[in-house]
């Protein structure tokens, strides 16, 4: 989520360690934000957590906070309120800020009964916007791309104060490009014709690569060894195996392991259909309503192929030599 803000504005870049990737069941070790304004940071708040659980050992790889450290550490009952007296009601940054918010979420919920609502700023997706062609949108990139030398040690106010370095010039990179966009919306039908003939050369360019992949394919299958081009990429062969399940005995074996999460996601696009626009009954569609936790709305475009008509499909065979 982005918004239009000015440089006096108050700006909190934050950022969070935690005992796993699942905020659901996991917790966290580490909290810290810094205040900026006009562009500069004026004020930071840091704090270790004890999580009353043990730390996954491949978290602790990531962040090296061992349980030693946070043994000593408050634990989030007495963090949150500090943290959420500096954040106040300023608009947050942070990068792939859904992580961080899922954590912070679900801490203020399970000790206030309550979300936390304050607007959230990704620089994960600002990045991927205004460079799409990155190879990696990770934090080291970001800071690789204007020019900083640091490696995010996934310490929380050291990434925090890493990306409050970059972010306002993220941030002006960004602007330009929403305003540069603003300032094409009365080029749209020549914009349209353009985007078509971009479509028919890159569908044309699809089908000859997926005509020499069926070449490349055919010579592994015929014994053929790895190729090296003079760019230095290597074109191997691999497959792998996939197998269809008798889905009825393989959710009453899940559901006796416990590893439901593991193996069945839901599917959001295909329970909006069964609840507006299916024959279920009506109670049962109320009890599927009252578990959406949240609407977010996304707008796609979509070109839609010109209709045949009957005089223009007998143009069209009068054409024929």
């Amino acid at each position: 989520m982005t918004q239009t803000m000015t440089p006096e504005d108050t700006i909190i870049v934050l950022d969070t360690e935690t005992t796993g990737l699942d905020h659901k069941t996991e917790k966290l070790i580490e909290i810290a934000a810094v205040k900026m304004q006009a562009g500069e940071v004026v004020e930071t708040f840091t704090s270790l957590v004890n999580p009353e659980k043990p730390i996954r050992y491949s978290s602790f790889l990531i962040h090296n906070i061992s349980e030693e450290m946070v043994q000593d550490a408050p634990p989030i009952g007495e963090v949150m309120p500090r943290f959420l007296e500096f954040v106040g009601e300023h608009a947050y940054v942070a990068h792939n800020a859904i992580f961080d918010y899922s954590f912070i979420n679900e801490a203020t919920k399970a000790l206030y009964g309550k979300r936390f609502l304050n607007n959230r700023i990704d620089t994960f997706e600002m990045y991927r916007a205004v460079f799409p062609d990155e190879a990696s949108h990770g934090l080291n990139a970001l800071l690789r791309r204007f020019g900083y030398d640091e490696d995010v040690v996934h310490r929380a106010l050291d990434d925090a104060m890493c990306l409050a370095k970059v972010y306002p010039k993220l941030r002006e990179l960004y602007e330009q490009k929403y305003a540069w966009q603003l300032s094409q919306m009365k080029n749209v039908p020549y914009l349209v014709e353009r985007y078509m003939r971009i479509q028919r050369a890159s569908q044309a360019l699809q089908a000859e690569m997926s005509d020499l992949k069926e070449i490349f394919k055919l010579y592994f299958q015929n014994g053929g060894s790895a190729v090296e081009a003079s760019s230095g990429e290597v074109m191997v062969f691999n497959y792998r195996r996939s197998y269809s399940y008798d889905e009825k005995k393989i959710w009453e074996i899940a559901m006796k392991a416990g590893v439901c999460e593991k193996i069945f996601k839901l599917n959001p696009r295909a329970l909006d259909k069964l609840i507006d626009k299916s024959d279920l009954d009506e109670a049962i569609k109320e009890e599927f309503r009252e578990c959406r936790l949240s609407m977010h709305e996304s707008r796609g475009i979509n070109f839609l192929k010109p209709q045949v008509t009957a005089d223009s499909a007998e143009d069209s065979e009068e054409a024929q030599p």
